[in-house]
């Protein structure tokens, strides 16, 4: 089957499941990324340990995340809307998901038992966790759940990518839109809060998407040439 017939075929799929295009488009950037192979040969997907960050439009990190389940199933789970918890509870928009980055670890968790393998995957995470929050220019993620302190490791060699395809990227990047989208999710979480019993983390999870839209809506203004204040009159 040529390239174009996989195209498709692909597209013949997903019309049959009745998905938005945008969706579809999404969804299949998603599988090409992880059908990717690295320097040994193997799929990126493949990877059965590892750890993944989700990068917004501006590439502000934006989630950090381990798995022990393979990284193509869990980091699709989490962008396709199926209800991981961080989506169920309006921690993560998909929507605002831009860029994904995954570091490998298959390779050093061989040979290791569950207990040292745990061990490994709570060091890679903190680390990755720490590297997000050094180059985020508001210092923060979304995660709600704290990540304890551990030791760092050397990461091995990560994958990035932007999952977004061209022909949709401009549209859904447009700040207008962008800061919408954040309001909602603001405003839904807010509303898990004030119906629930929730941890100290989703409440700093709600701050942090505040910041995240006031960062966003500032830079709109500033970008149409609006002043932040009325002007004074005498």
């Amino acid at each position: 089957m040529t390239e174009g017939e996989k195209k498709n075929a692909t597209s013949k799929q997903f019309e049959a499941l009745g998905l938005p295009e945008d969706i579809a488009a999404i969804r299949a950037e998603i599988r090409k990324f992880f059908a990717k192979r690295d320097e040994s040969g193997t799929r990126i997907g493949s990877y059965k340990h590892g750890v993944y960050a989700f990068y917004d439009y501006d590439e502000e990190p934006i989630y950090v995340g381990q798995t022990k389940e393979k990284l193509s199933g869990r980091v699709s789970r989490h962008l396709t809307n199926q209800r991981t918890d961080a989506v169920a509870m309006n921690v993560l928009d998909p929507f605002e998901v831009a860029y994904i980055e995954v570091w490998p670890l298959d390779a050093e968790a061989r040979g290791l038992g569950k207990k040292e393998t745990k061990a490994l995957l709570d060091r890679a995470e903190y680390t990755v966790f720490q590297k997000v929050l050094r180059e985020s220019a508001l210092g923060a993620i979304l995660n709600e759940k704290e990540i304890a302190p551990r030791s760092e490791i050397a990461l091995p060699i990560s994958h990035k990518q932007r999952i977004v395809p061209d022909s949709i990227y401009r549209a859904r990047k447009h700040p207008d839109v962008r800061i919408a989208r954040r309001a909602i999710t603001i405003a839904n979480l807010a509303r898990v809060i004030s119906e629930r019993d929730v941890s100290d983390g989703l409440r700093r999870t709600l701050l942090t998407q505040a910041r995240r839209l006031e960062r966003l809506a500032a830079h709109r203004m500033q970008e149409l040439g609006i002043a932040p204040d009325f002007k004074k009159t005498t």
